[in-house]
């Protein structure tokens, strides 16, 4: 699974919409939408807070660990 895959299923998993995770990490939505397609990086200070928001690691994220 890649990290935009997993970004996604966080959120989804949370019932929440790409917009209230634009409006929590103070973006675009369409930026937000770029991130879980794959056709934007995620800067490291916006997984840093994905990573707070989801409570799990950045490891978990980018696919290095399936522990949360």
């Amino acid at each position: 699974m890649t990290y935009y895959e997993r970004i996604r299923a966080l959120r989804e998993d949370s019932d929440l919409t790409q917009k209230d995770m634009a409006n929590y990490l103070k973006i675009a939505q369409n930026t937000y939408s770029q991130y879980e397609n794959g056709k934007r990086q995620i800067p490291l200070d916006i997984l840093i807070e994905i990573c707070r928001f989801f409570h799990v690691s950045s490891d978990y994220i980018l696919g290095l660990s399936d522990r949360k």
